[in-house]
Parts: C-alpha cells; sequence; structure tokens
C-alpha cells in the first residue's frame, strides 16, 4: 500500500463518463483549502463507456488520484467496500461522482471531525430535486427500518459521511457478503455528529437507482439487519391457526345440531386459495433469508480487482487501461486489499 495520508476520499464510479471532469473540478480545489495530505480513490465498478480513460487523464494531472478497476460491475455496495480498503487516509469520505453530494461540504465535516468525532454524518434536509416515487419509497424504508430494524438508521442519510480510521478498521472486521452499508455504519456506533444539507439536481448523466434495484437495496437492507419478518409471521401462523380452531369448532357444532351442510363450496375455495397464499408468503419470507445464508456460506470474495493504478503495484500500473482479464489481476478479498 501506499504512504499514508490525513485525507481520503472514495469515489464509486460506473459509466460516469459524463461526471468525471465536472467531478474533480469541483472536487480538487475544495480538497487543497483543507489539507495537503489527502487522495482521491475512485472505484470503476465494470463501467463500459470512458469512465477508465477519462480517470487515467485525470490521473496523469494529479497523481493522488488512485483508481481501482473491478474486473466486472459487482454494484455499488462491494465498490464502496473495495474503494474504503484501499483507502489509507486518517479519515475516510465515500461520496458520488453525480456531484448530488456536494464536496464544499466536506470542509466542514472534517471540522468536525477534527474537534474530536469518529464520523460526521452528512443528512438530506432538503430532497425536492428526487423523484416522487424515490422520496416515497425512501420515507417508508426508513419508516420500517425504525420499527423492525435492530440498529437505528439515520433518516436520509445516504453513503456520504467521514469515518475515522479507527471507524474503518473496524468496518472491515465485518465479513459479510450481502453488504447494506448504511446499516454497516450504524451498526459500529462511534461518536457521531451530524451536518445537514440540501441534496441538488446530478449535475450530469443518468441515475442508475430505477425501481427494481431500490427494491432490491430495501430488501437487503430489511433482511440484513432484523429478523423481525421471521418473527412476526410465527405471529401470523399462530392467529391463523388460532382462527382456523375456532372455525373447525364452529362447523363441528353446526354438523352435530343440523347435519352435513352441502352448501359453501365458493368459500371452501375462498379459504383454500387465502391460506395457500399465506403459505406461499411464509415460504417467500424464509426463502429470502436462506438465500443470503446460500450467498454468506460460499465464501467468496466481495470484488475482484482487474487492474489497479497508483498502488504499489508495478505490474498493475504497468496494464492497458481496456484490461479486464481478471486471471491476472489482483483479487480483492472483501477483508484487504491486494497487493
Amino acid at each position: 500500500m501506499h504512504d499514508p495520508v490525513e485525507i481520503s476520499l472514495v469515489v464509486p464510479m460506473h459509466n460516469e463518463e459524463a461526471m468525471v471532469e465536472r467531478f474533480f473540478a469541483r472536487v480538487a480545489p475544495v480538497l487543497a483549502s483543507i489539507t495537503d495530505s489527502y487522495e482521491v480513490i475512485c472505484v470503476d465498478d465494470g463501467s463500459h463507456d470512458q469512465t477508465v480513460p477519462l480517470l487515467l487523464k485525470a490521473r496523469a494531472a494529479d497523481p493522488r488520484i488512485r483508481i481501482v478497476s473491478l474486473s466486472r460491475r459487482f454494484g455499488k455496495e462491494a465498490a464502496l467496500t473495495a474503494g474504503i480498503e484501499h483507502a489509507s487516509g486518517q479519515a475516510v469520505i465515500p461520496i458520488d461522482a453525480d456531484l448530488q453530494d456536494p464536496p464544499e461540504l466536506l470542509t466542514e465535516m472534517v471540522a468536525t471531525w477534527r474537534e474530536g468525532y469518529d464520523t460526521v454524518v452528512a443528512v438530506r434536509t432538503d430532497r425536492s430535486q428526487d423523484s416522487a416515487l424515490k422520496r416515497a419509497t425512501a420515507a417508508a424504508f426508513y419508516s420500517v427500518m425504525k420499527r423492525v430494524g435492530d440498529v437505528p438508521i439515520t433518516p436520509n442519510a445516504g453513503d456520504f459521511r467521514l469515518l475515522d480510521r479507527r471507524v474503518v478498521e473496524a468496518l472491515k472486521q465485518l465479513p459479510e457478503r450481502t453488504r447494506f452499508m448504511k446499516g454497516l455504519f450504524a451498526w459500529l456506533g462511534f461518536r457521531t455528529a451530524y451536518v445537514n444539507y440540501a441534496r441538488p439536481e446530478r449535475a450530469a448523466g443518468t441515475t442508475k437507482w430505477q425501481f427494481p434495484r431500490l427494491w432490491r437495496f430495501a430488501l437487503e437492507g430489511i433482511t440484513s439487519f432484523t429478523s423481525m419478518p421471521l418473527t412476526m409471521w410465527t405471529y401470523v401462523g399462530a392467529l391463523m391457526a388460532s382462527f382456523a380452531f375456532l372455525y373447525a369448532l364452529v362447523i363441528i357444532g353446526r354438523t352435530l345440531m343440523f347435519g352435513t351442510d352441502l352448501p359453501g363450496y365458493a368459500s371452501l375455495v375462498v379459504i383454500i386459495l387465502f391460506f395457500s397464499g399465506l403459505n406461499m408468503l411464509g415460504i417467500g419470507i424464509i426463502g429470502e433469508y436462506l438465500g443470503r445464508v446460500f450467498v454468506e456460506v460460499k465464501h467468496r470474495p466481495l470484488y475482484l480487482v482487474g487492474n489497479r493504478y497508483g498502488f504499489d503495484d508495478p505490474a498493475a500500473e504497468s496494464r492497458p487501461a481496456q484490461t479486464q482479464d481478471s486471471s491476472s489481476a489482483p483479487v480483492g478479498t472483501g477483508g484487504q486489499p491486494p497487493g
């Protein structure tokens, strides 16, 4: 690894060619005003556009930019983990490349950290630039997590936050492959401060977070940090069994008093379909948890690194930007950075 610095900025990227130059134009002056000891760790999450060549061009102008190019797309949570594990700073700050996390807020975050806080969380006080669907789903998700989650997750707080080095080292001890980073950050605890900001529009490009991905992301958060759906289904099953028992007593009583009651085909079918649906829903909830156990027990690496630039890895540095062959690439373990 390279020599440690004071501030490490971690930037996951996927098809962000429209944002690379704009991002560094905004970020570089802010970082320079804070400290001379910083690095920018850009993690390319399997981009298919000109993101990596543009990052290499930016690195040629500023060697403090370091690039981790994953062998394929592993998802933002894995890319974020890769960046954090490669960062050497005393403070590590994940930030999105779309500039919806305003770089100017870094000054206040670092100043708060220097006051002695271990974590500084940026909280969105105005999300009017997000779509109505995204605002509604986000509000519903945070409401559910507040009620059923095992750890409190700060509403309207994304990955944009400052982590002290000891928080980063604690985070690297969490080995799970199914990673919900907001929950992991909250689980760590430590002394936390908050700064507020209004979320602006995306500066360029298009969002990668469509509804299907948001839905899967919400499921990851719920199943990773609470077993309440399983517990709840136990109570639902007990309640339905109680109703079924009482209804059976009613049927037995009517039969003894009035004899066999032939009518009732429609109600019988409705009851069968209703309870069959409940059974399938329960099996589905169990399947969600079982699927995550299946992923965990395989112990596959969280990500694979295709190329790295700016680290103590001459072989990786010499490979061309177009190389994406993971067979000759360093492997990211999800626990310690390669090299």
